[in-house]
């Protein structure tokens, strides 16, 4: 599958559990880390955690796991690493505070269309 078509499931998987502050970075020039990067924010640790949980379900249905999971047991910040797609899901406080968006200022911010199909 290819990294942009990954990021945008993610982004529907998270838009569709009501994710708030969602982004899609487009970091392939920047770093070797990763193609795209998925960010989204929760209301709750709880809320951090199903969306997080909404991600690893949908992408896992059509047999795609993530290399790594991080933050599980705090539910603060969520990482989800596919390779080539990165989804970060925070609270608002563990967002405000790591400010991915400020980091990666140079990074292309892409618009994904959300709508369900």
């Amino acid at each position: 599958m290819e990294p942009l078509e990954l990021a945008t499931l993610a982004a529907k998987a998270l838009d569709s559990k009501k994710a708030q502050d969602l982004k899609v970075l487009k970091v392939h020039d920047l770093t070797v880390l990763a193609d795209y990067f998925v960010i989204a924010t929760g209301t709750s640790t709880t809320h951090v955690g199903s969306l997080a949980g909404e991600v690893d379900y949908k992408l896992s249905e059509l047999g795609i796991e993530p290399n790594r999971r991080e933050g599980a047991d705090s539910k603060t910040w969520i990482l989800l690493d596919y390779g080539s797609v990165i989804v970060h899901v925070f609270t608002p406080d563990a967002r405000d505070f790591y400010s991915l968006e400020r980091l990666w200022a140079d990074a292309e911010q892409l618009d994904i269309e959300l709508e369900q199909e």
